[in-house]
């Protein structure tokens, strides 16, 4: 049996179609998602749409269409995005999905049964963007502390969750468990801003929206989108109140669940103790991955500044994109898109760094030995010092990659491609080729030149895994080593160009 790795994304809001933003995190999730299958475990990746709330029943109102028919449209949209994306989830999950609904119920009844919910009445300063409700003390300039937007006073009867029970063993978890929140800055931030000033008990229902799961005991209220949306984590994988299935039992608990920073709270302080409730044990690590920016600002419609994942697909390229999000997203901070900045990576990086190497070493092999090339140990220090460092690499990209700092990893790919065309420039191959009597030692360089490339083109197999198998058919090799293989034999096949070098200026124009 192989190990089995159980990955997660937060499941989108279909308030409306994702932006570039929204789908950095299900890029990042499938990136993480490759690697782990590419090292032998038996990945599931979980993915989906959260579709309720009353966001949710305004916005169908104002298109004039029901909710359902609201939420299966953008569904559908954002599935199609994924897909676009290659995001190679093995479940895409809705919360409108019947089983779900019926299981969430269970969920509700037996946290009241065992005392965890309680029905009370709520006043509180609610936020209908973040479904969320806020003390005076935690607005910022009066405004939702998470989305900046205006908050309004609502009153109305509820169930509670006793969150304030679980203060205590809150506490004790974060303090024994210091790397269950990646990265540390937003664990200092749940203990700071919220564990401290002590657990106030949460609202899980509501009596002024209908459109929700229904509480199977009090049909006057829906459950609370929160609680319905958490528990999409164990529902899909088998998970129901008196029936954990062999699926359930395999897979939970998740060995990490990637959501954006914005979210963290609930992940990490509601989620746990909705577990616990149920008796059950808590994901291995919640990574709440950084925003990206666009121009240094937040992404958003109503900021008017939305770049769209198949408008950039359209223009750049699938893996010019893949590529862009998750090496320019730091592991901590927020990154930064602009068309500038994704010329430049294109041309810099992929069509010069990586594209320019693969055409000329596959070149220089069917110019001077008609694609056919072997390794003729010809070797000098210049040499030993490369090989060492194209078999350092798988090191280095997993430790990165067990620590989920993917944009570290591809660096590491790229500091051995920078290193290949360095080793080009060093030991000079069109000078070898010009005296009969290194013919030999001029093949031990090709033969390293594309032992490099292929090693770096199967570990970037995750991360742009298109461009990973267009090298891997021009090399016309299926060795998958992760270290180089002193005696491959080489049939190479035509060069082509990977990436076009774009003219930043046309694209500019072309674009406004």
């Amino acid at each position: 049996m192989k190990e089995k790795f159980y990955i997660s994304t937060a499941i989108a809001y279909t308030s409306g179609k994702p932006h570039i933003g929204n789908t950095y995190e299900a890029v990042l999730a499938d990136a993480i998602a490759r690697y782990k299958r590419q090292r032998g475990y038996a990945v599931y990746l979980q993915t989906g749409t959260d579709e309720h709330g009353v966001k949710i029943e305004e916005k169908a109102n104002k298109k004039g269409v029901s909710p359902q028919e609201f939420v299966n449209e953008v569904a559908a949209e954002i599935k199609r995005i994924w897909d676009l994306m290659d995001v190679s989830y093995d479940k895409f999950v809705r919360t409108t999905d019947p089983h779900h609904k019926e299981v969430v119920q269970h969920i509700f009844k037996r946290m009241y049964e065992n005392g965890d919910i309680y029905k009370g009445e709520y006043k509180g300063l609610y936020c209908t963007p973040c479904e969320s409700f806020w003390t005076e003390s935690q607005l910022v300039d009066g405004k939702c502390p998470d989305c900046g937007r205006e908050v309004e006073i609502s009153s109305e009867e509820a169930y509670f969750f006793r969150l304030s029970k679980y203060q205590d063993r809150l506490e004790k978890y974060f303090e024994e468990n210091p790397e269950f929140i990646l990265p540390v800055s937003r664990r200092n931030e749940m203990i700071n801003n919220f564990i401290k000033p002590g657990l106030q008990d949460l609202c899980v229902s509501r009596t002024s929206i209908k459109w929700g799961i229904p509480v199977s005991f009090d049909d006057k209220h829906v459950v609370y989108v929160w609680l319905d949306a958490l528990t999409n984590y164990i529902t899909n994988i088998g998970y129901d109140v008196d029936n954990e299935t062999d699926e359930f039992k395999r897979l939970w608990p998740a060995d990490v669940q990637i959501i954006g920073k914005d979210i963290v709270r609930f992940h990490s302080i509601y989620w746990p103790c909705f577990l616990w409730s149920l008796g059950l044990e808590l994901p291995k690590k919640i990574f709440g991955h950084p925003w990206l920016l666009t121009n240094n600002d937040k992404i958003g419609k109503s900021k008017g500044n939305a770049i769209y994942a198949d408008d950039l697909v359209e223009k750049f390229g699938l893996d010019a994109i893949r590529y862009y999000l998750l090496h320019e997203m730091p592991f901590a901070n927020d990154g930064n898109i602009t068309y500038e900045l994704l010329v430049e990576r294109i041309n810099g990086e992929l069509a010069n760094v990586l594209g320019n190497l693969v055409q000329r070493t596959i070149s220089m092999g069917n110019k001077y030995f008609d694609g056919k090339v072997v390794n003729k140990n010809v070797i000098e220090e210049i040499d030993k010092l490369f090989v060492e460092e194209i078999n350092s690499l798988n090191s280095k990209v997993e430790e990165k990659m067990n620590n989920y700092a993917v944009s570290d990893a591809l660096t590491e790919i790229f500091n051995v491609l920078r290193a290949s065309n360095k080793y080009i420039d060093d030991t000079t191959p069109w000078v070898l080729a010009k005296d009969e009597s290194k013919q030999d030692r001029l093949e031990t360089v090709i033969y390293n030149l594309l032992e490099s490339i292929r090693v770096c083109a199967v570990l970037l197999r995750p991360f742009i895994n298109r461009t990973s198998e267009e090298i891997l058919r021009q090399l016309n090799t299926n060795i998958e080593s992760f270290e180089y293989v002193s005696d491959n034999k080489y049939e190479l096949g035509k060069p082509e160009v990977l990436f076009q070098r774009l003219d930043k200026d046309k694209v500019l124009a072309n674009l406004a």
